[in-house]
């Protein structure tokens, strides 16, 4: 049971993208010790239908070393043979961890986060890309990645709307696995608290700028971020 009181949601909804990506890097076997390095993983990565960036250049463009890039590609497609994930993929995989409750809106909104391009498909690339600013990042990367999965339209503002629609997917995601169980308007409350929080202009709408300053002086979410720093 995850406990959990109102003021506690907003580090959640920051946050739980990173715990549940701890849990499908150990679906993938990502979490476990590494293997010898092989000429056949690189040449299979030339090799998938949907071909990823030279070892050299995602190197170059992530946190990641070169063996774990091998380590995580081996791992992605071995989940995923074509080179990619489609929402129904994270749909899947969420659904496994919150069997008590519905993921679906919340996988829906994390997979829009994941494919930047907004192709319908997420690639190793833009898999190991999202993943190094969740587990590598600086904070404030994590909190624009965090932002970008807020503004669910793409706008460069979050509305309250925007931030509700994110709260109840989380809660639903949750189900009955939160001590004490939230009251149903929980969310609405929530959200009215931290959306006056973050407004600081009171103009109705956060901007990225509202959004990390909350969130850099909130003590809660600025020590969260360093959880899962050394995962991989």
């Amino acid at each position: 049971m995850l406990s959990m009181n109102l003021e506690g949601l907003e580090m959640i909804a920051v946050l739980v993208v990173v715990v549940l990506f701890v849990k499908v890097l150990e679906r993938f076997g990502l979490l476990e010790a590494g293997y010898d390095d092989s000429v056949e993983d690189e040449l299979e990565l030339s090799a998938v239908r949907h071909r990823p960036e030279g070892l050299e250049q995602l190197e170059a463009q992530t946190r990641f070393s070169r063996k774990e890039l091998q380590i995580l590609y081996r791992g992605f497609k071995n989940e995923c043979p074509s080179g990619i994930v489609n929402e129904e993929t994270f749909k899947e995989i969420y659904a496994q961890f919150f069997p008590q409750g519905d993921a679906t809106t919340y996988a829906h909104f994390l997979f829009n986060a994941f494919d930047t391009d907004h192709n319908g498909s997420v690639s190793f690339e833009d898999f190991v890309m999202g993943l190094s600013i969740l587990l590598r990042g600086t904070v404030q990367e994590k909190l624009n990645w965090a932002f970008n999965l807020y503004d669910i339209n793409k706008d460069g503002f979050i509305t309250k709307e925007e931030m509700l629609d994110i709260m109840k997917a989380i809660y639903d995601m949750m189900g009955k696995c939160t001590y004490p169980v939230l009251r149903e308007e929980a969310p609405r409350q929530h959200v009215e608290v931290f959306f006056q929080k973050m407004d600081k202009n009171k103009d109705g709408v956060v901007t990225i700028d509202e959004f990390i300053d909350c969130c850099q002086n909130d003590e809660n979410i600025m020590r969260s971020m360093h959880l899962f720093e050394n995962v991989l």
